[in-house]
């Protein structure tokens, strides 16, 4: 499923101000927190999602990138692997300082852990034409990524140093003491949740572990393939934490739509004008398909609205698995201009042909019309 625009999620317009969508996430965080909310699927699912788009949208780079690049600039690591609280310093965050009047502090919150994390998955859209969703292609696309720093392999610690466990939490990212019938859990001041305290930061990266590039991924894409389908290319993703494994890039995939095709899971429909002598004496006409125009006979007395099944000339199943049908409807084509002979045949030939009794249209009958497609699919199956 597509992820929602971040400003749309959080209600605010794109040029909100940092205190408006603050204020925003606030209202959301307190509505949907898990703890207000226990055993709520739902609840939950809508916070991770206020928390994903805060945590962009209140970072002053992330927001510019997310602006000009959509989701495929920014980190998704508040979404990406879960429900995660440690996307804010602690509950008194959301709350706007009531957490410590009610002596709650990072109650709720703070559960940071130090050591190996995976980087968060990616997301990109990618648009291709009707023909390439029919053949397959490969096509080469660029993305930003935060990427494991080379110098230091992600630790932070400058070359010839390595990071050390914080003395005061001892790697758990949290302090903790007692207050009253609470055991209450606070971010760690001493090395700000992350359980390691890097003293010489490495000089690429400035104590991060991770950089920022534009990487050029080349992406195959399957024949037969539909909108909304998504491609997973393993690991190329953001860059692990402290020297943990990448996450994923997730490719969506949306196709243009067709000028002459119409397409329905792995079957093609169209429409093809054809002479109304041609529908009265029988003949041959020729239907366009994917691999090129196919000779088609026609009936004695076809009736326009008669539609024609072509076995094996749809759309390929992306898995492999064969081909779709291509469904053509045959309509009468009316000439718009005569030449005087044409005129002169076409009139002796309503002298001789039976007067045509009137029938008064239905809703039925029009309703039954714009219904032709679905029809075709329940008349063949």
């Amino acid at each position: 499923m597509s992820k929602r625009d971040y400003y749309e999620v959080l209600g605010v317009q794109r040029g909100a101000s940092e205190n408006d969508i603050k204020s925003a996430y606030r209202k959301l965080a307190l509505k949907y927190h898990p703890d207000r909310n226990p055993h709520d699927k739902a609840a939950e699912e809508k916070f991770k999602e206020c928390a994903e788009a805060y945590a962009v949208l209140a970072d002053a780079d992330k927001r510019s990138a997310y602006d000009r690049f959509g989701h495929a600039g920014v980190s998704a690591a508040a979404g990406a692997g879960g429900f995660d609280p440690t996307v804010f310093s602690g509950f008194e965050d959301i709350l706007g300082g009531l957490g410590d009047i009610f002596g709650f502090g990072d109650l709720f919150g703070g559960r940071r852990r130090g050591g190996p994390q995976r980087g968060a998955d990616l997301r990109y859209d990618l648009e291709i034409s009707f023909e390439e969703s029919a053949t397959g292609t490969e096509t080469t696309i660029q993305i930003p990524r935060q990427e494991s720093c080379d110098t230091c392999k992600g630790s932070g610690a400058a070359p010839g140093t390595s990071p050390t466990t914080c003395p005061q939490c001892h790697g758990q990212g949290q302090v903790r003491f007692q207050q009253g019938f609470f055991t209450v859990a606070r971010t760690c001041p001493q090395c700000r949740g992350n359980g390691r305290i890097v003293s010489k930061p490495c000089h690429s990266c400035r104590g991060t572990g991770h950089v920022t590039r534009e990487r050029k991924i080349t992406v195959k894409v399957p024949a037969g393939i539909a909108t909304g389908q998504q491609l997973r290319l393993q690991g190329e993703g953001e860059g692990g934490a402290g020297g943990g494994p990448s996450g994923n890039l997730y490719v969506v995939v949306h196709v243009q739509e067709h000028g002459f095709f119409r397409r329905d899971g792995v079957n093609l429909f169209c429409e093809i004008p054809v002479n109304y002598t041609t529908l009265a004496l029988g003949g041959e006409i020729q239907v366009p398909t994917l691999d090129g125009a196919d000779s088609v006979k026609i009936p004695e007395g076809t009736q326009t609205g008669t539609t024609l099944r072509l076995r094996g000339k749809g759309m390929p199943d992306v898995s492999g698995r064969g081909r779709g049908d291509l469904f053509a409807t045959v309509q009468v084509q009316t000439p718009r201009k005569l030449t005087k002979d044409q005129r002169q045949l076409l009139e002796q030939l309503a002298k001789v042909l039976p007067k045509e009794k009137f029938e008064p249209r239905t809703r039925d009958d029009e309703q039954e019309e714009r219904n032709l497609f679905d029809r075709v699919k329940d008349m063949f199956g």
